[in-house]
């Protein structure tokens, strides 16, 4: 017999079977819906609490919001008005589990694909809008996300509008293969048609906002603002540190970053983003 033995690494409880049936098993429980954790610093917060706005009453954090959300912050009410919904999406590769990944999402997100477009009011401004929502397959850019965007400033350029776009991404749409990507050409030509039009294209970057709708559309603006701390790059960080063998700063590919190198122009609050808007598109010849 052995003199020394591995002590258990759990402690073993044994039931008291007399109890059983004495306590009562109808403990109220937390509905999931009624907190959030914040990401950044991790506090638990009553949602309600977040506001309209959805920023994190702690740090600031500014949460991840839906198309839907920010068209409430940000037009005046009543003035959207949608266009583009009959276009429909493809599955030219025949990509495994894609069709059913799209209506999941259309599902979730009431919406017909990533991007929302249209025309509407901002403090008695008309402009051409379009709202990129992450909660659809990560806001990837596929054929119609960029048909979409081509043919909204193609309709700015007829009717004389500003461009506003909020960009979040997580890249071109994989499912797509290279017709997503060539929706970077795409759109960039129809920007550079609206410049030389002498019409105002202003973006505004937010979390996250990467890949192919960073290396097109999202930085060709006459002015580029962003959301605080919202992630903005190409590549991964992990690639990058990979590819050139160095150790990266901890802001990196942050709107911080990228204004102080030159990249964004401001960084503005998302509660003052509908006074920015409007102020900057009547001063750039406005939206009447």
């Amino acid at each position: 017999m052995a003199l020394f033995r591995k002590k258990d690494k759990y402690i073993r409880i044994t039931p008291n079977n007399s109890l059983k049936g004495s306590v009562s098993h109808n403990v109220p429980e937390v509905p999931d819906e009624l907190f959030a954790k914040c990401p950044a610093c991790k506090h638990m917060i009553y949602k309600k609490d977040l506001g309209l706005a959805k920023i994190c009453p702690t740090c600031s954090y500014n949460f991840r919001i839906s198309a839907q959300e920010r068209l409430t912050l940000t037009v005046d009410e009543g003035s959207f008005q949608e266009l583009f919904t009959s276009i429909e999406t493809k599955d030219p590769l025949r990509f495994p589990g894609y069709q059913e990944k799209l209506q999941k999402a259309k599902e979730t997100t009431g919406l017909h694909e990533a991007v929302l477009t249209g025309k509407a009011m901002v403090k008695g401004q008309q402009i051409a809008l379009a709202i990129m929502d992450s909660h659809f397959i990560m806001a990837s850019m596929g054929t119609v996300v960029g048909e979409k965007i081509t043919r909204l400033f193609e309709l700015a350029i007829e009717e004389n509008l500003p461009v506003v776009i909020f960009t979040a991404s997580g890249g071109a749409r994989m499912q797509e293969g290279i017709m997503s990507l060539m929706q970077m050409a795409k759109v960039s030509a129809a920007v550079k048609r609206h410049s030389n039009a002498g019409l105002f294209y202003l973006t505004i970057l937010t979390d996250p906002t990467t890949g192919g709708v960073t290396a097109s559309f999202a930085m060709e603006g006459d002015i580029i603002l962003a959301e605080p701390q919202s992630l903005v790059g190409f590549a991964g960080r992990r690639v990058i540190e990979t590819t050139v063998r160095e150790n990266l700063p901890d802001d990196f590919q942050k709107a911080e970053f990228l204004q102080d190198h030159g990249f964004v122009d401001a960084i503005v609050k998302r509660t003052e983003l509908r006074d920015k808007i409007a102020h900057l598109v009547a001063f750039h010849g406005g939206g009447q």
